[in-house]
Parts: structure tokens; sequence; C-alpha cells
């Protein structure tokens, strides 16, 4: 007869058995630790703000409104939502990010999805160079378009700064709402981030089937009703997907509105930061809640999205619009030369700007006088005391520019390696154990932070790591702990998909041969999926070369490329941070180019590139 003590006997061994079951998969060990790991380095941020919110710090306005030097109060609060200066400090501000936002997410999808529909939907011509060349934006520095825009169409008539190439050679002056504010900002956003609506909407048109249409032409549907009730509503995942990554991604952008004088959430936290403190943290913590909010959003509106399907098969042939004879070259020219403005002429004037004696003054070319030409911004090695150099080095023999440039290298390297290596673990494991919670959880709690605005991140990470307890501040190791989560996403969301494809036969015919983990990761599942894995490591590194608004707050000049162009922008050295961008642009489409050249991947592959 069993006692009570050995059904408890029992039901210990059987708890410890299901355990032991538990552990013995390497998915769900590599779950439990990158869980609590995510969890930890993704909420701690996030309470280290929300507490900076309702903390007063000596010396800012929190002081002298609650006249206490130390404890908690939520004067931030009430004088930032109701106070004189709420309407500058926080109304204004966040009614100017939204539009950003808004009008960059239509300017994108316009311009992408238009864009997309031409490349593999009808019989344009220069398909594979126009493919290729589309995404150089995305690949650049942010800021890139801003500075270009500025040297394009700036003016002392009315910018009040060096005329641009418009204004000395052609005598035309733009108006202000041209030149400065939210127009030319959400252009530039909504054509920096037009190839995610490219690559997210031309993946749906080349794959999409083309019965749907073809049953629309035999019941005689005119063309237009078809593109409105079947093919636009087919690229609503894709649409809703590129919304997404836009509208959280401009929120969160401090270069390109600090350059073209638009004041946004982003720029008005760093103006806010010295004086108003907490008043700047319940600004981040806005912008994170507007990225959370766009999250839900979305996946509630792909819920009740409707399916659409035919009876009969899938079909193999994708129906093309025909442009004409002439209407094919005529638009291919016309984005030949959209494209030159956008991704090959940033490169030659940055290039430019780097041996004019007064960058951004082309007056010369009015002239004719190109003798005024000088190569003293790269080749100066002692004189540094000449007019205009400020004590500076020339770039090829800068120290600071080429410390900073091997710090970029590093914390890129590293940021690749860290978050390409968790991303690939995480994509498995999940793969592995798709319908449970807590798998879910690990997927989603990964993907966050790259919902929430760059600046807003950097911002928590400098409040969790600039104390007197843990202080990182101006160290790698912040740049590369900062990077790593704000990047996870890309090599997670890579992984996973490439993950779901793979058939778990394959790893269970190596489990009945008794074979270890690391060499089935190692000799079959990583080779497999090779490419993919491979770009979930690329992605955090391109991105990280060019970052400025994640590590703007987490370490001064010299250390990364991106802090010092700032600096160098600030003492009014333009033609150095000139050439730091060109420094940058042409790093990144080498490693670009080595990239596709090795592995036979690219962001437009499979899209017409």
């Amino acid at each position: 007869m069993q006692t009570a003590a050995d059904t408890r006997a029992m039901k210990r061994r059987i708890r410890l058995n299901k355990l032991k079951t538990f552990f013995s998969k390497p998915q769900n060990i590599i779950l439990l630790i990158l869980g609590l790991v995510l969890t930890v380095t993704t909420v701690a941020p996030i309470v280290a703000i929300a507490k900076d919110t309702i903390t007063i710090h000596p010396g800012t306005i929190d002081a002298n409104l609650s006249g206490r030097s130390e404890g908690y109060t939520l004067a931030n609060y009430i004088d930032l939502f109701t106070s004189r200066t709420s309407k500058t400090n926080l109304w204004t501000p966040l009614l100017n990010t939204l539009l950003l936002s808004t009008i960059s997410c239509v300017v994108s999808i316009i311009f992408g999805g238009v864009f997309a529909f031409l490349i593999t939907r009808t019989n344009l011509k220069f398909r594979k160079y126009l493919s290729s060349i589309f995404i150089f934006p995305y690949i650049m520095p942010q800021w890139t378009l801003a500075v270009v825009w500025k040297n394009l169409f700036y003016s002392n008539a009315v910018t009040h700064s060096s005329n641009g190439l418009l204004a000395s050679v052609f005598h035309i002056t733009m108006p202000a709402w041209w030149c400065q504010g939210l127009f030319p900002s959400a252009m530039v956003l909504g054509l920096h981030y037009a190839p995610f609506a490219y690559i997210l909407i031309g993946g749906i048109f080349r794959n999409m089937d083309a019965n749907l249409e073809e049953a629309a032409t035999i019941l005689d549907t005119p063309r237009w009703k078809t593109m409105f009730r079947i093919t636009l509503p087919m690229i609503k995942p894709a649409i809703l997907s590129t919304v997404l990554l836009v509208f959280g991604s401009a929120m969160g952008s401090y270069p390109v509105p600090h350059y073209l004088n638009f004041e946004t959430l982003s720029t008005k936290y760093i103006s806010l930061n010295s004086s108003r403190t907490g008043e700047a943290s319940i600004l981040a913590i806005i912008m994170m809640i507007f990225g959370v909010a766009i999250l839900l959003a979305n996946q509630l509106t792909l819920k009740s999205r409707k399916s659409y399907t035919t009876v009969t098969g899938k079909s193999g042939q994708i129906s093309r619009f025909n442009l004409g004879n002439a209407g094919k070259y005529v638009i291919g020219v016309i984005f030949i030369v959209i494209t030159f403005f956008t991704s090959i002429y940033p490169i030659i004037s940055f290039a430019f700007e780097t041996f004019l004696p007064n960058p951004g003054d082309y007056s010369f070319l009015y002239t004719g006088n190109v003798a005024n030409l000088t190569t003293k911004w790269w080749i100066t090695a002692e004189n540094v005391t000449e007019n205009g150099m400020y004590g500076q080095q020339g770039m090829l023999y800068n120290k600071t520019i080429w410390h900073a440039y091997g710090g970029t290298l590093l914390v890129s390297v590293a940021c690749a390696l860290t978050a390409g290596t968790i991303g690939t673990l995480i994509g498995y494991a999940v793969s592995k154990n798709r319908r449970n919670k807590w798998a879910n959880y690990v997927n989603n709690i990964a993907f966050l932070p790259y919902l929430m605005p760059s600046i807003a991140v950097g911002v928590a990470f400098f409040i969790l790591f600039s104390n007197k307890y843990v202080n990182l501040f101006n160290t790698y190791w912040l740049l590369i702990i900062v990077g790593t989560v704000k990047y996870i996403p890309f090599a997670s969301r890579a992984s996973l998909n490439s993950m779901l494809q793979l058939s778990g036969e394959i790893e269970e015919a190596a489990i009945i041969q008794d074979i270890p983990w690391f060499k089935r990761m190692f000799r079959i599942i990583v080779p497999i999926q090779k490419s993919s894995i491979i770009s979930g490591f690329m992605l955090p590194f391109m991105t990280c070369l060019r970052e400025l608004s994640l590590f703007m707050l987490l370490c001064t000049q010299g250390y990364i490329l991106s802090t010092t162009l700032d600096y160098f922008d600030e003492m009014g050295l333009y033609a150095f941070s000139s050439g730091i961008n060109l420094i940058l642009i042409v790093t990144i489409l080498i490693f670009n180019t080595v990239v596709n050249k090795v592995t036979g991947a690219s962001l437009d592959e499979g899209i017409g590139g």
C-alpha cells in the first residue's frame, strides 16, 4: 500500500525528471537565459528613465520648483504639462514630431511603393541598376541627404548662411519653408526610409499570385478597381510594416531635424537636458510610449486582415503592365535622375566640399575661378594656426579622426558579433518552441528596443550607466552594450524567418546519431542558413557604422566618427564633417559590396537587383 511519503517522493521524482528533460534541450536553456538577460537589459533602462522623471536634480528647474536638492517630486510633470512653457517645451515639439513621422511614412510608402510596382510589375527599363542604386539612401548615414539639401538650397537671403549650389550658380533662391522646417525634414526622412517600403512591398508584388488579377480581368473589372480592390489590399501587411518601421525611426531622429532647423521631441530633449533634466526624461518616455503604441496598433490591424484567395492553383506567371515603347525609357530615365541626386550626388558633394576654401559656398563656380580650390583640409600637417583650421591638423593627419574611425570599427564589429550571435540563438530557440508563451515573450522583448526611438534608448542607458554606482560613460563597453540591445532585433528576425523554414527532421536525424548540439549547429544548421545568418550579423554592423542618435549622449568626440562629426560641425569645421561623411559612406559601400560578392546576399535580392 502506497503511503503519503511515497506519493510525495514520486511527485518529486516526476518534477525532477521533467526538469531534467526541460534542461536537456539546448533551446530551453537558451530561452531561459536570454529571456532573463533581455528582460533586465530592456526593462531596467526603462525603469531608470521613469525614475529619473521624478528625481530632483541639483541645479535644475525641479530643484528650484520643489525647494529641495534631493529626493523625489512630481514638479517635472506639473511644470512640463501645465506651465507657461508647456507649449514651447512639449506640445509644439510633440505635434511637430507626429507630423514629421506621419509625412515621412507617407513619402516613403508612396515613393518606395511606386518604385516597387514599376520594378516588379512593369516593363520598365534599367531595372537592375535602379533596384541596386535605390537602396543607397538607407545604407548611407541618415543625415547625408539633410546636409546635401542644405548644400543645394540654402541661401544667404533666406537662411542667412553661405549660398548653396542653386543660389550661387543659378541665382535661384528657394523659400524658407522649402529650405528649413517640416517639409525638407519629412522629405529627407521619407527618401531615407523609402527602401523599407521598396523591399517590403516589392517582395509581395513579385510573389503575388497573378490569378487574382486575371480573375478580375476575365470579369471585365476596370484596371483602377482591380488596383484598389485587389492589389492594394494584398500589400496592406507590407504597408503596415513600413509604417511600423518608419514611424518609430522618424520619431527618434535627431540629426535630420537638427540640420534642417526643425524642433522635435529629440531636438528639444537635447536643449532641455542640462537645465530641465527630469522634463527631458519625460520627453524620452513619451517617445517610447509612441513606439510601443504603433506596434500594438499594427498587431490589432493585422489580426483583422482580410484574406483574398482564388479557387484555382498558384500561377507562376506575373502579369506586367505595359508602359509603352517610349514610356519604359522615359520613366526609367526620370528615376535615374532622381536616384542620382539621392544616391550618387551626395558622395560627389561631400568630396567636393572638402576642397572648397569656404565649405558650402559655391560662388566660385559662378565666377569660374577654380584656382581657389584647396587641399588644406586634408593635408595640413603642422601649420594648424592657419585661419579656419581652429588648431586642427588636416584630416589625413588628424589623430582624433583616425582614433574615432578605429573606435567606430571596434564598436561596429563587437555589436555585430554580439547581437548577431544572440539574435541567431533567439531565432533558433523560438523556432523550436514556436507555440510556447515564454518563447513568444522572448521574441517580443528582443524586438521591443527596435521600436523605441534611438535617442530614447540612448537616454535610458545614459541614466542607467552614468551614476555613482555604475559609471560607464565615455567607454566602448557602454556603446557595445547599447548597440547590442538595439540591434538584436535585426539578427533575431533574420534568424527566426530562416529557422522556421528549416525542417525539424534534419536536426532530429543528427540527435538520433547522438551528435552534440554544438556540432549540429556548426555542421548542419549554420551552413544551411548561412545567407540569413550572415545578414543577421551584417545589418547591425552597417547600422552601427552610421549611428548618431543612439550614441550621441554616451560618449564625447574622438570615440566614434558620428559624434566626432557632430563636434566638428559645432566648431564650424564643415569641411571636416563633410570629409567624415565621405569616409563613412565609402566604408559602408565597400563593406556592403564585399559582403554582396562573398555571400551573394543583398538588400534588394529577389526583387529586381
